[in-house]
């Protein structure tokens, strides 16, 4: 199309192409942004110079980015009495790569969350949230710089999928009498009448794919492990099945890249004792079998035997060490190790609601959401996004952090391959708070600190690239 909610199609610009299954970057992309609500603004103002700065210093003039205005929002309800048009999400989808600042949501009613809807709409299955610790940063935790975790969150479904009855309305009731008179009859299960009632689908579509972005990545990356975490010993058909179908996944599409935690006590024990019987190995890893039922025994036995003749020839001596550990652990369990001992973890694959939670718990402890940047990214689509809310009350005062903006941006320059320019931007921040240049949300926390507003912290972080 010629135009997108009235606005012209720059022609000067390329846009983004898919093929052969990759994107094909050319180097003047048309990207489309939303400056987003309330304090977007100023953050987009001041983070939209430090990108261009970055990729002209990087590359002299042979590349650069082509800006495209679409509307979502406050600014796309004042001029189309429409909070997501249409042409919107068609632009994006045309253009394929696009970065937003916040987005409002109005809280307890009125249109649902915005940012849900364009990962919906356009199938961007994997929210995915680096966090890490950048020198001089003001943190709560003794520690902070063991604090280096990806976490990929299932974007599309759980709880968010937003299929919901409200309490007291016809189909509420007609849901309620089915599921109250069908589905746990004869049981002494009973939901309560008074109740909201909401759907938590997780799939097997939704799950693999997820947990192939992440192992993908941490191949990529050469990260030590993936860890799966979810509430499985509860939630048993639900999380419990994201944490199988997560493992099933990685041992059938990664078997000669990656070994189990599990797979990896079986061949250890092997391998400092060749003579150990299968019996004797499964004794190992299950302390207290031989108090266990005989069929479980027989179980863990049948395990062991089946791990050393599917991969002691190629995991076994030592080789597993190199490979990547995929393992799991309890979402409760993750939120206090992410605190006492963060660097035992690598890249995180989550279900959608746990990946929430801890997303922001991990960034608390590394500047908070003002510097954590945020991914959504599917098959052929990705937006990048500041993870913080639009704070109104302080919008247009040039106060507010752009580093969550900012960073997203990194995030950017990194998936269409201009990691130079990403670096660039990446170390001028950094260098900009070792200077204790900052602003306020960091100032009031770190001693001898230079208040800046947001446009000076932008001006601060190119003088320093």
């Amino acid at each position: 199309m010629a135009s997108y909610n009235g606005v012209p199609v720059p022609t000067d610009g390329t846009a983004i192409t898919f093929s052969n299954g990759k994107l094909n970057i050319p180097d003047n992309p048309i990207i489309p942004f939303i400056e987003g609500d309330g304090t977007g603004r100023d953050i987009w103002k001041a983070s939209v110079r430090v990108f261009d700065a970055a990729v002209a210093k990087a590359y002299g003039g042979t590349r650069r980015i082509v800006w495209y205005e679409v509307f979502a929002g406050e600014k796309a309800y004042a001029n189309f009495q429409n909070w997501l048009p249409d042409e919107t999400v068609d632009a994006i989808r045309q253009f394929r790569v696009a970065i937003k600042g916040p987005l409002t949501t109005p809280v307890g009613g009125g249109i649902r969350s915005l940012n849900v809807t364009l990962r919906q709409v356009l199938d961007l299955y994997g929210c995915i949230r680096p966090v890490k610790y950048y020198q001089g940063v003001p943190s709560p935790v003794k520690n902070p710089e063991r604090m280096n975790i990806v976490i990929f969150r299932e974007n599309t479904e759980d709880v968010y999928a937003g299929i919901e009855w409200k309490q007291g309305t016809d189909d509420q009731k007609k849901l309620l009498d089915f599921l109250n008179d069908v589905m746990l009859a004869g049981t002494k299960k009973r939901i309560r009448h008074d109740s909201g009632i909401g759907i938590k689908p997780i799939s097997i579509t939704g799950t693999k794919r997820l947990v192939r972005m992440a192992i993908e990545f941490a191949l990529k990356e050469g990260r030590k492990s993936v860890t799966i975490v979810h509430k499985g010993n509860i939630q048993k058909f639900t999380e419990g099945a994201f944490r199988e179908w997560g493992y099933e996944l990685a041992t059938q599409e990664f078997r000669d890249k990656v070994v189990t935690e599990r797979e990896s006590w079986i061949l250890d024990n092997k391998d400092k004792d060749a003579s150990l019987t299968d019996e004797a190995n499964a004794a190992l890893i299950e302390p207290g079998l031989e108090y266990a039922a005989p069929a479980f025994q027989q179980s863990v036995v049948a395990e062991v035997k089946d791990v050393l003749a599917k991969i002691y020839a190629t995991h076994g001596n030592g080789a597993w060490k190199s490979k990547l550990m995929i393992n799991d652990r309890i979402a409760d369990s993750v939120f206090q190790q992410v605190v006492t001992r963060a660097d035992e973890y690598s890249v995180l694959a989550t279900s959608n609601l746990n990946g929430d939670y801890l997303s922001d718990a991990c960034a608390a402890q590394v500047g908070g959401l003002g510097i954590a940047p945020g991914a959504n990214i599917g098959s052929e689509h990705a937006i990048f996004e500041a993870t913080h809310g639009t704070a109104p009350k302080y919008a247009d005062k040039d106060v507010i952090n752009p580093g969550s903006v900012i960073l997203s941006g990194v995030m950017m320059l990194e998936f269409m391959g201009w990691k130079e320019a990403a670096k660039l931007i990446e170390d001028g921040m950094e260098k900009t708070i070792l200077q204790k240049k900052v602003t306020y949300d960091f100032e009031r926390m770190m001693p001898g600190a230079a208040k800046l507003k947001t446009s000076e912290f932008a001006n601060a972080i190119i003088d320093n690239m």
